[in-house]
């Protein structure tokens, strides 16, 4: 492989629109290999659903064992790996990767009546993402300039979110039904082009040799500690010891059980509150993809304007009272309707009050704040974090995103069973909102304190 310079110098002023980001063809390479293997796995998540479902005679507890092949790798080796991938080329750790998941589809393909090997093929491929998904989170920062971060970690956000609309809900089931057990194949094919991508990004260890301010502004152990325990209690060490790199774990945590609320609840939520088949909750999900994007918009306009940890707080403060809403939406219509009866002389707005209308408004402004939640915490770990941490502090953010993803498939699906979808939306809705009150509340006792202490001496 040969080394080759970013197209977009780290310290180069880029064009103001959102999309220039793209105009790095570095980044555009890793965007295209993101949705590759997003949308790869998606659909592969959908087939193998369907397939361990039919051949285990419609047995949940196997599609729930199939579920968490996918996560328990993340949760035990996220935090190892990052140590890992702090330690070798980025580049070449998502080439590899990405060469062995395709093989390991391939083997899939001739494996499907073999459940215990789905189960074990299935885990060596979440092992593998588990290196791969660090890798490429601290690539991001070494191919784009500072000032493009948010545009970038949007994008990624973005196309994260909607991956999963187009893998899981749209070609996932449509190649399930035209090619079957052959969707492996084609699986298998998108992952070895990502690999493609990859392997003519520019390696990602040059630049950190010669980055003497990254090294200086390191206080990690690989200097003292050569051993991986080590170096990985330096990451949460580290993560411990700088409060704003806590907290955008934190948000992020959250805003990764949201999604994984509203993937497990979203069918339930449609037929009990919204009277509509299971499979159209897509009318939440494609205004909320839409909110993103506009909050992505919106944030590269204020950026300089608002402090990224008000947009945080505020955002979560917003995400929660929003998500209060969608599970009362059916009563919101109601009101909206009678406040707006023509009958009473104003103007019929019973189109723009309608239960559908609302809903789709709300998930659009949530989407909104989503975005203010999720890419500023992002970005804020990808500006504050020397090159030489980055990839084990995303490991334990990796592994904290799945331990956040156990909730909603172990808990929260058996819950709503029994109380009912919108209910668990709405107290969810409230832990959030909550979080966003208390950490400026937090803060602002924090500087009391420190008011305080400095008036008494």
């Amino acid at each position: 492989m040969t080394d080759t310079a970013p197209m977009t110098a780290p310290d180069e002023t880029p064009p103001s629109n959102a999309l220039a980001v793209f105009a790095n063809r570095p980044f555009l390479l890793l965007w295209l290999s993101q949705a590759a293997t997003q949308i790869g796995g998606n659909m592969v998540l959908y087939g193998l659903t369907v397939l361990v479902f039919e051949s285990t005679g419609e047995s949940s507890s196997a599609v729930s064992a199939l579920l968490l092949t996918f996560l328990v790798p993340a949760v035990l080796f996220s935090a190892w790996a990052g140590v890992y991938v702090d330690r070798y080329d980025r580049r070449v750790i998502l080439v590899v990767t990405n060469i062995l998941r395709a093989a390991a589809f391939v083997a899939l393909f001739f494996s499907t009546d073999y459940l215990l090997l789905v189960y074990a093929l299935n885990i060596f491929i979440s092992i593998m993402t588990v290196f791969f998904t660090p890798a490429e989170a601290a690539m991001i920062p070494h191919l784009v300039p500072r000032s493009q971060l948010i545009s970038a970690n949007g994008i990624f956000t973005l196309t994260l979110n909607a991956s999963f609309a187009i893998g899981f809900a749209l070609l996932g089931p449509l190649l399930v039904r035209v090619t079957g057990p052959e969707l492996l194949i084609v699986v298998a094919l998108l992952y070895l082009l990502a690999a493609l991508f990859c392997f003519t990004l520019p390696s990602s260890r040059s630049r950190e040799r010669t980055d003497d301010s990254s090294i200086d502004n390191v206080s990690v152990a690989e200097q003292s500690v050569g051993s991986v325990v080590g170096q990985l209690r330096e990451g949460f060490a580290y993560i411990r010891g700088h409060r704003q790199i806590s907290w955008s774990l934190i948000y992020l945590g959250i805003t990764a059980s949201l999604i994984g609320v509203l993937g497990v609840l979203g069918p339930a939520f449609a037929t009990e509150a919204l009277g509509l088949d299971p499979k159209d909750f897509v009318v939440v999900v494609l205004p909320l993809g839409f909110g993103i994007v506009s909050g992505v918009l919106i944030l590269n306009g204020i950026r300089t304007l608002v402090p990224r940890r008000r947009l945080m707080e505020g955002g979560l403060i917003a995400l929660g009272v929003l998500l209060g809403l969608l599970s009362i939406a059916g009563p919101v219509s109601r009101l909206l309707q009678q406040a707006t009866d023509p009958a009473a002389g104003i103007v019929d707005l019973s189109t723009l009050t309608s239960l559908l209308s609302v809903v789709v408004a709300i998930a659009f402004l949530a989407g909104v704040a989503y975005a203010f939640v999720a890419i500023p915490a992002q970005t804020q770990l990808q500006e504050d974090l020397p090159a030489d941490v980055r990839g084990r502090v995303f490991g334990v953010l990796n592994m904290l995103l799945s331990v956040a993803s156990f909730v909603p498939i172990i808990v929260v699906g058996t819950i709503s069973d029994l109380i009912g979808a919108a209910l668990i939306i709405f107290v969810v809705a409230s832990i959030v909102g909550a979080t966003g009150v208390a950490s400026p509340v937090r803060t602002g006792r924090k500087r009391v304190r420190t008011a305080w202490a400095s008036a008494s001496v």
